[in-house]
């Protein structure tokens, strides 16, 4: 589809309209963002040529891309930025994260992949679009390819990046996935109001982050990460970064759960991102137990699904070594944790077998728990 060579005719605000229609297909805000992302790109060229990306060599290798939407689809000269909040109603973060026996999986990853049910809705929208407005070429985007996401978020008046490097919302906090319309509509809107970036002299992100990997304001070295180390990252994690991880199998939400914005975010009522399978209460040792066919099977449609069952009984193996060494584990606990490691001690992949080996030497020596037990 070709679009109009000169700039629409407005006889209402384009933007408003696009907002409205974004909020009736359940998205929580949409904007037309401006396409200046110069400064965003330096941003991102200092970031990889100190390495701070870790394995994730795409980002390097596709990083010209996310510079110019043009490059990336062809014909490209607006970007509708849209935000749809994910937080679910489940056991509360912080319970989860003091029970070393319990399994904390990241918030976003608890319910259904958002990638396809946000394709979804931008594909309306945009056929939206084509009734209300013109017939257009276009091409969304949902964490799928080479895209600034979060400076288009930010350049459409959705929020400002905090200094955790994640878009932040006064209403919603930085609970919310991100998602684009790359279009050759030329709307002729009125560039959003940038919105003012409210951190402060706040570090909670940065004070709280287990592995320090938020080096300092809006810098992130993933390699460091916990979301990188248990999604990302193959092969072994690095030992000194291990009993930091705690019981964090898949991902990390201290950063967000320690910004004070996120006093502020609702519960999402989006059924798609309800906890399956109560994963938000789920025990190490149950997981575990897994076959790779009831992963596969109980992570369908999931975001689970990307770490793989190798790098899923990776993670686990150092969550049970991290609650073997809590002193405050009943010692009928931590023989069964010790038992679930020993069931896989043949498992036959090297990485998890010396996973496991580093996890069975948590355990403190005999006595010393129910001496601490005392004590306490």
């Amino acid at each position: 589809m070709s679009a109009p060579s000169e700039p629409l005719a407005a006889p209402r605000d384009w933007a408003a309209e696009i907002r409205d229609r974004a909020r009736a297909l359940g998205f929580a805000d949409a904007g037309v963002a401006s396409l200046a992302l110069d400064d965003d790109h330096a941003h991102l060229r200092r970031w990889l040529d100190e390495g701070l990306h870790g394995g994730m060599g795409w980002m390097a290798e596709h990083a010209a891309l996310r510079a110019d939407p043009a490059q990336l689809h062809p014909g490209t000269i607006t970007v509708i930025s849209v935000r749809l909040d994910y937080r679910p109603s489940a056991e509360d973060a912080d319970a989860v994260l003091a029970d070393a026996e319990a399994a904390y999986i990241s918030r976003y990853a608890l319910g259904r992949d958002y990638h396809k049910l946000m394709r979804k809705r931008l594909k309306a929208l945009a056929e939206q679009l084509t009734q209300t407005i013109a017939p257009h070429g276009y091409r969304v985007f949902a964490d799928s390819a080479p895209v600034l996401e979060k400076a288009l978020a930010r350049n459409a008046g959705l929020g400002w990046i905090g200094k955790h490097t994640l878009v932040l919302n006064r209403e919603a906090g930085s609970w919310f996935f991100l998602g684009e319309i790359y279009t050759d509509l030329p709307i002729d809107a009125v560039p959003a109001e940038p919105v003012t970036p409210r951190c402060g002299s706040c570090t909670a992100c940065i004070d709280i982050c287990p592995t320090q990997a938020i080096i300092g304001p809006y810098r992130l070295d993933a390699r460091r990460c916990i979301s990188y180390l248990t999604i990302e990252h193959h092969g072994d994690i690095p030992e000194e970064l291990r009993p930091a991880i705690g019981n964090r199998i898949f991902g990390c939400d201290d950063c967000q759960l320690a910004c004070p914005w996120n006093r502020y975010a609702k519960l999402d009522a989006t059924p798609d991102f309800a906890p399956r399978h109560g994963l938000d209460t789920a025990r190490l040792i149950d997981l575990f137990a897994w076959t790779e066919d009831e992963y596969l099977s109980r992570t369908e449609g999931m975001a689970l699904r990307r770490a793989g069952h190798l790098r899923w009984l990776r993670n686990i193996a150092v969550a049970i070594g991290n609650a073997l060494a809590d002193v405050r584990l009943s010692e009928a606990a931590a023989s069964a944790l010790v038992d679930a490691l020993d069931s896989r001690s043949a498992f036959p992949d090297s990485t998890v077998q010396s996973h496991i080996r580093w996890a069975l030497k948590r355990r403190p020596a005999a006595g010393s728990r129910s001496t601490a037990l005392h004590s306490g």
